[in-house]
């Protein structure tokens, strides 16, 4: 049987209490986004949530035009510093497991409340497997998730579908910087389609 929202809501908060509901009519999407993951990010082509194994803009857009809630989950990174911070991947690799885990488990939780529509995307390459299966491949087929070993728990980074992240967390009211050092406090969003 469905929960009501307001309990499905208490019963996330008790999983990860940082986060915010928001209208699915604030998640904003733009091409630019996914230009910026392929040219600009080390690890396009090199994760199976990037690109380009993930589907296009457009069709984010069709996606979330399914769903009317949605929630902006924020954590906060513990870099590993016993890795150099110019390999940003590495640095951050445990905090990046722990916030996909919980973001599955807030998708799970969802779901077996009668939220059957509920979709995580998480944000930067997954964390899962160092280094990811598609780097060894000499040639990627059509279908390079079938070498994945957490398909039950890998979903689309946000960026590489097209989400503005930094403009859709402002809509949420979280506040945002581009951070210029690795010093700074590190922050990692999390979005949870809801219907």
């Amino acid at each position: 049987m469905k929960k009501n929202f307001e309990e499905l809501i208490e019963e996330l908060r008790k999983i990860h209490p940082d986060f915010k509901v928001i209208s699915t009519e604030s998640i904003v999407i733009s091409e630019w986004v996914r230009w910026k993951c392929m040219f600009g990010c080390k690890a396009y082509g090199k994760h199976l949530n990037c690109p380009p194994f993930v589907p296009p803009v457009e069709e984010t857009r069709k996606l979330v035009k399914c769903y009317k809630k949605a929630i902006i989950a924020r954590f906060e990174a513990e870099p590993n510093h016993s890795q150099p911070p110019e390999r940003i991947h590495h640095f951050l690799m445990n905090t990046l497991r722990a916030f996909y885990d919980k973001m599955f488990e807030l998708e799970r939780t969802a779901y077996l409340n009668g939220y059957y529509k509920a979709f995580a995307l998480y944000g930067l390459p997954c964390p899962y497997c160092d280094p990811c299966p598609v780097e060894k491949l000499e040639n990627v087929d059509l279908d390079p998730k079938r070498y994945c070993k957490f398909p039950h728990k890998v979903r689309p980074a946000m960026e590489a579908t097209g989400i503005d992240v930094f403009q859709t967390v402002k809509n949420a009211g979280y506040e945002l910087e581009v951070l210029t050092s690795p010093s700074e406090r590190i922050l990692f969003f999390g979005l949870l389609l809801l219907e």
